[in-house]
């Protein structure tokens, strides 16, 4: 009996590992068979029989305003992929925006038959998306594009880019090309980081010094020709942006990391020496609140976004004067603030209240959860990966979070081992690291999901001067990026995501974007950095 039931237990656990083996298997198959040449992957898609061929004689038609506005586009949008003829058949692409539909919000549908294409969707931001995803699968199916039905929406509504152009200026050029990837992934956010101790990068009006003082200067020399953005410049880019849905964030980093600021009006300065002369500004100054209210004023009227990025981190590396300053001293006493830190928060907690007087959502890094501002008023980037409690912390309060943490999701990391220009902590972020996020972080979401807005690739440009060194961090990892913050996780499967990637790399060659190569990783140079000047800038 005994040897009877050892057998009978094998037996069942044989039986279970064949069912999951079997199990796996079948996911396998179904996403094989589902696979389609789309960045990102979408949420389902099924292959038929039969062909659609996309030709010059093929017509565009929208059934209102936008829906017909995508489609007058169309034409230029085909020229412009350089299709091989086919044969003149008359077929059609149907554009139908129709809000009584029942998909999910940005959602689309995408349907090939041999005789049309039709999207559909609810909402413009959808049929965008939709006319994008076509226009992909034209451009990687050489216009032959295989009868199949797409059902697709994004895992997040956060699915962001953050460029900093205070260490270093690209222009206005480089911003619209980056828009322009996004837009193909269905990446929707651009956090812009103008402003920290490098250099101002906007203008703004009551203000000049901040452009023809805290404009000069970059990461690796302090005497650079001043650069940055005019109003005008702001305006079309963020209408540029609007175009193809994409909000654009502006960040004003306080109350450190404002030394561009306070070297321009150090009447504004909380102080310090050396390195970190003018790092934070003054906090207990009406003058320092109205100087920063002036500025949220032009911000808020050049950037519609309804959230505006105001830092908040990092400010004990530059507030050794407050321990010093009895003035400062005076005001943590009167207040109540018990310390500098007590300081800071109660810093915070005044700019976030003229944020929402503006009517604006305050964002800020991870340092924000302690600094007492309320969850209805605030959303929390987590850019501390070895903090993990932070992100705890916040979904605890109530916050909504955006994930953005060092590990796997700043692109100044190198992305492969024999890389020598980035940082490292404990390691690197590879392509691979980025695509499986956020599946290590998951479990701590567990009962707060919908706190959790999305994710974004942040790009801090130290060790980047140039455009080609900047794509080269950028691509194919931003690619990744956007398959995390788009695709749901039972769509996702790295080996396959890595199968198709070589289309998008040959789309990167089109648009003359310089990337590292993940199959030949010693086919391209890894560019160069300048050697930083050896003057210090000295601010003020």
């Amino acid at each position: 009996m005994g040897s009877l039931s050892k057998k009978n237990a094998y037996l069942c656990t044989m039986m279970k590992k064949i069912t999951l083996t079997l199990a796996l298997l079948t996911q396998c198959v179904v996403l094989l068979f589902s696979q389609v040449n789309l960045f990102p992957t979408p949420a389902t898609a099924f292959r038929g029989r039969g062909v659609f061929y996309v030709n010059k004689h093929t017509l565009a038609e929208g059934n209102g305003d936008y829906a017909a506005q995508l489609a007058a586009g169309w034409a230029e949008s085909i020229n412009a992929l350089g299709l091989p003829e086919h044969d003149a058949v008359k077929n059609r692409v149907r554009l139908n925006l129709n809000k009584e539909l029942n998909l999910k919000k940005e959602g689309y549908t995408l349907t090939v038959s041999s005789e049309e294409v039709l999207l559909e969707a609810s909402s413009e931001s959808g049929l965008f998306y939709a006319n994008e995803a076509l226009l992909q699968l034209i451009r990687f199916y050489k216009g032959v594009l295989p009868v199949l039905r797409i059902n697709d929406y994004p895992r997040y509504e956060w699915r962001g880019f953050m460029l900093d152009e205070s260490r270093h200026f690209f222009g206005k050029e480089t911003v619209k090309q980056y828009l322009d990837v996004m837009a193909s992934l269905r990446m929707n956010v651009l956090h812009w980081h103008l402003t920290d101790e490098p250099g101002w990068r906007i203008e703004i009006k009551r203000y000049p010094k901040l452009t023809t003082v805290g404009a000069v200067g970059n990461y690796h020399d302090p005497n650079a020709t001043a650069a940055f953005y005019t109003q005008e410049d702001i305006k079309e880019i963020v209408a540029y942006a609007a175009e193809r849905h994409i909000m654009i964030v502006p960040e004003f980093d306080m109350p450190g990391h404002a030394t561009a600021v306070c070297r321009a009006y150090p009447e504004v300065s909380g102080g310090g020496e050396g390195r970190w002369q003018h790092f934070t500004f003054h906090p207990c100054k009406d003058e320092t609140y109205e100087f920063i209210n002036n500025i949220l004023d032009e911000l808020v009227a050049l950037f519609p976004s309804p959230y505006i990025h105001i830092g908040g981190d990092e400010v004990h590396y530059g507030n050794r004067s407050w321990f010093t300053d009895p003035d400062i001293q005076q005001f943590i006493k009167d207040k109540d603030l018990k310390n500098e830190v007590g300081l800071e928060h109660y810093f915070i907690r005044r700019v976030a209240a003229m944020v929402a007087a503006k009517g604006k959502t305050l964002v800020g890094w991870d340092e924000l959860v302690d600094a007492g501002v309320s969850p209805a008023r605030a959303v929390v980037m987590w850019w501390r990966h070895d903090r993990r409690s932070q992100l705890v912390k916040a979904l605890e309060q109530g916050f909504r979070v955006i994930m953005t943490p060092r590990r796997p999701l700043y692109g100044d990391f190198v992305q492969y081992g024999t890389h020598k220009i980035g940082r490292f902590w404990n390691g690197y972020n590879p392509v691979e690291d980025i695509y499986r996020f956020p599946d290590p972080v998951v479990h701590l979401m567990k009962g707060c999901e919908d706190q959790i807005m999305g994710l974004q690739m942040s790009m801090w440009t130290e060790r980047i001067a140039d455009k080609k060194r900047l794509d080269y961090m950028v691509f194919p990892r931003l690619v990744a990026v956007a398959e995390s913050g788009w695709t749901p996780a039972k769509a996702k499967e790295y080996s396959l995501f890595m199968q198709k990637l070589p289309l998008f790399l040959n789309y990167l060659d089109s648009k003359n974007i310089y990337y590292f190569n993940p199959f030949h990783p010693d086919a391209r140079l890894e560019p160069a950095e300048p050697a930083k000047k050896e003057d210090v800038l000295q601010d003020g």
